[in-house]
């Protein structure tokens, strides 16, 4: 079992990584990162590329999330505290009453990671997204509609910031993903691995409805407004989202869900339509 441990002292140095979380993520300290809430918790808990490096609770809520400290590994420090001593360290309100601080464990370079996909797969490739929400629901619809994985160039944000977990219910965390360099490494690197890049676009050339997917697909979201680099659309097949004459645009996850939809069901997957 974890070991329970009560903080009485807004200042006891062992919640240091909790500290003002409100202002500053952990992200990039030795890979380190913030969960928030039982759902994603419970994912952090259930997957062997992440470990949980120790839990935060509040008081009242040890007895309703007893099924997941079962879970935990043995000596994790769970550290217990009232609410006003968890507002004061965390630097906002916690109304979840349930933190944790989590670390990746898969340290594989592109190279290894895009070698280690399954020979049929579907991958989604985020390039200059930087919106925390944005991020956090594309992941949600990649693990609604089985990406194999989420790739992101270094201009997108680390998917490990606290909200983007937050808002991708957890999905962050099960969706392998891998993050850095430039898009021209990351489509090279997927052209030689045999992949049909595929840039998402309201001016695409062709319905991504009328697109038959190939073995391997790779689907490009570009930021909202400014959208893919203009030399990346000229060079790559461009796809677009069939819809009112006018009105051209969507939310950037919104429309990646919908075509992360087309490509599942035209890939022959199960599911509700």
């Amino acid at each position: 079992m974890p070991e329970i441990i009560r903080i009485d002292d807004a200042d006891d140095p062992r919640l240091a990584p909790y500290r003002q979380i409100r202002e500053r993520d952990l992200v990039g300290r030795q890979h380190r990162f913030i969960a928030e809430g039982r759902v994603v918790l419970n994912v952090l808990l259930g997957h062997a590329r992440f470990e949980a490096e120790s839990l935060l609770l509040l008081e009242n809520r040890v007895d309703g999330v007893s099924d997941l400290l079962a879970r935990a590994p043995d000596g994790l420090p769970v550290y217990v505290a009232s609410q006003p001593i968890l507002d004061a360290v965390a630097g906002y309100h916690v109304h979840r009453g349930v933190l944790g601080v989590g670390r990746r464990t898969d340290a594989r370079d592109l190279d290894a990671f895009v070698a280690a996909l399954p020979r049929r797969a579907l991958v989604l490739v985020l390039i200059g997204i930087s919106n925390h929400d944005n991020v956090g629901a594309i992941f949600r619809n990649a693990a609604a509609f089985e990406a194999d994985a989420v790739l992101l160039d270094e201009t997108s944000c680390d998917p490990l910031y606290r909200k983007a977990i937050r808002v991708s219910v957890g999905a962050v965390l099960k969706v392998p993903h891998w993050r850095g360099g430039t898009a021209e490494a990351l489509l090279a690197r997927l052209a030689n691995a045999g992949f049909d890049c595929l840039a998402l676009s309201p001016r695409g050339a062709r319905d991504i409805a009328e697109l038959a997917p190939q073995e391997r697909t790779a689907l490009l979201l570009g930021s909202e407004g400014s959208g893919l680099p203009a030399d990346l659309l000229a060079r790559l097949t461009t796809v677009r989202i069939g819809m009112s004459a006018g009105f051209d645009s969507l939310n950037v996850a919104t429309a990646g869900a919908i075509a992360l939809h087309r490509l599942w069901r035209g890939a022959g997957k199960d599911g509700a339509s």
